[in-house]
């Protein structure tokens, strides 16, 4: 039998990994990855008590468990590109960076180079193709699917991963929870940045970035409606917590350079929604096509997500001489926001083949 590190959070998700785990005869090895918090009290988050539920798992099955300490690899690979990325004016997704630099990279170096296979909770599934080469996967339950936030894993670290619970629907893992009698069955999921705890993200900017106030215009007009405090505060399509007079407003465009935050009443797709991204930094997790396959007079048929949501849309992808990756969408989207990732799948939204952040 393989060896197997599961990693668990305190959540339901983990959870019933290991009780599926264990149902097929592994012998998991728990681990609870310390992220946080920093330095001060107040942006605590709740890893004490996700501590103590791992405790008491791994009591209930026989495993053995152990805390990872990734704090200071966290700070400096996630908080570090978060806050460079929204001093930039740009929306990151420390998720993403989170899941590649921590959960698989350094916990790899640390820990999971001592085990064949690594289990996590993630909604995702693997599939091995006649070439031996393992593929990330979709769940099967469109909203709980998290390959969007795998999409910058390696195929080394994909070939290793294993997800207990990716072919379920979330009522699913509730269901076996409540069976297997798991005292956080009912656990309410985990939202936003676990390193901020219960603050808020644009009061942690803040702290880090300080303010940069520069002029709010109307799109349409160029009429100056009111002042922002920093680009850093706003990402694209937003709408709620602008707090500018007149409203209701959509953040719809920023100049860095001069510094202005374009807003508009409405959200019209002939104004501000877009039927094409540009990418850089393509990264395909197990195969590449390369230029030759996808040119501009040859582009490839793909489904793609720029953002985490349940629904896939339809477009064409191809790379163009100076190694910028293009895709053409098959109706306008909106909320394209530069910093973000655009996450291709093959048509059938089936095998995530990669991301690029959006430029």
């Amino acid at each position: 039998m393989k060896t197997v590190a599961a990693l668990v959070s305190g959540g339901v998700d983990s959870a019933v990994s290991v009780h599926l785990l264990k149902e097929q005869g592994y012998d998991p090895h728990l681990f609870y990855i310390k992220i946080g918090p920093e330095e001060d009290k107040e942006w605590n988050c709740t890893s004490e008590e996700d501590v103590e539920i791992c405790q008491w798992l791994a009591r209930k099955y026989g495993c053995r468990f152990d805390v990872v300490d990734l704090h200071h690899d966290y700070w400096e690979k996630v908080v570090g590109y978060t806050m460079e990325k929204a001093r930039q004016g740009l929306t990151p997704n420390p998720d993403v960076m989170c899941n590649k630099f921590i959960k698989f990279g350094c916990f790899e170096d640390v820990v999971g180079k001592d085990f064949d296979l690594t289990a996590t909770g993630h909604y995702a599934t693997t599939e091995v193709d006649a070439d031996g080469r393992t593929w990330l996967c979709t769940s099967p339950d469109p909203v709980k699917d998290q390959t969007d936030f795998l999409c910058q894993v390696n195929s080394l670290q994909v070939s290793k991963l294993i997800f207990p619970v990716g072919h379920l629907l979330k009522h699913e893992v509730r269901d076996i929870a409540d069976g297997a009698g798991l005292l956080n069955a009912r656990r309410k999921d985990s939202q936003g940045i676990c390193f901020l705890g219960n603050i808020d993200f644009r009061e942690y900017v803040r702290r880090y970035l300080g303010e940069n106030p520069g002029d709010v215009r109307e799109l349409e007009t160029g009429h100056k409606i009111g002042t922002h405090q920093g680009l850093w505060f706003y990402t694209i399509g937003q709408r709620k917590g602008l707090g500018f007079g007149g409203g209701p407003w959509f953040v719809v465009k920023k100049n860095l350079k001069r510094n202005i935050l374009f807003v508009s009443h409405g959200y019209e797709p002939d104004k501000v929604f877009k039927d094409h991204v540009k990418m850089t930094d393509f990264h395909f997790i197990t195969k590449p096509f390369g230029a030759d396959e996808a040119t501009a007079d040859n582009p490839l048929p793909v489904t793609f997500k720029i953002r985490h949501t349940p629904e896939f849309s339809n477009g064409m992808v191809h790379r163009d001489a100076d190694g910028y990756w293009h895709l053409q969408s098959d109706v306008k989207i909106h909320g394209v926001a530069p910093g973000q990732f655009c996450v291709l799948y093959d048509q059938n939204h089936h095998r995530c083949y990669g991301s690029g952040e959006i430029i």
